[in-house]
């Protein structure tokens, strides 16, 4: 619960590096279901 909090008070901020262009399109496809704005870099 503290990581998710920290992460929206801090935003915008990386949430991962590193990963596949396909866990990036999953991660951005989960985040958006929530209501996040993402880019991929």
């Amino acid at each position: 619960m503290k990581e998710a909090k920290d992460a929206v008070d801090g935003a915008p901020t990386t949430i991962k590096t590193g990963i596949s262009k396909e866990e990036a399109e999953k991660a951005k496809a989960a985040l958006e279901a929530e209501g996040a704005s993402v880019e991929i870099k």
